[in-house]
């Protein structure tokens, strides 16, 4: 993982919300729905979906669309590589 990955995951990582998300998907094991994640945070929908939308563009989280309703799951590889990087700097 180059240091510009590292940057852009680290700037996802840099808000609470977003941590708190990352926790509520890892503690559901595999995936979790938009709307679960909105009954775990006290944030409205719209805020939510900006947070997600960082998180997946860091490729920290991956969607999964089944049907109307979105899933997101972590990414493992990525998280792995992320921690790996920054032991080594």
């Amino acid at each position: 993982m180059n240091l510009k990955n590292v940057e852009k995951i680290s700037k996802a990582l840099s808000d609470v919300n977003r941590l708190k998300i990352l926790k509520a998907i890892q503690s559901s094991q595999e995936k979790l729905e938009c709307s679960t994640i909105v009954s775990f945070l006290n944030l409205s929908q719209p805020s939510i979906s900006h947070h997600i939308k960082k998180l997946v563009e860091a490729d920290l989280i991956e969607p999964q669309k089944e049907g109307r309703f979105y899933y997101y799951s972590l990414n493992k590889d990525v998280w792995e590589s992320y921690l790996k990087a920054l032991e080594k700097l």
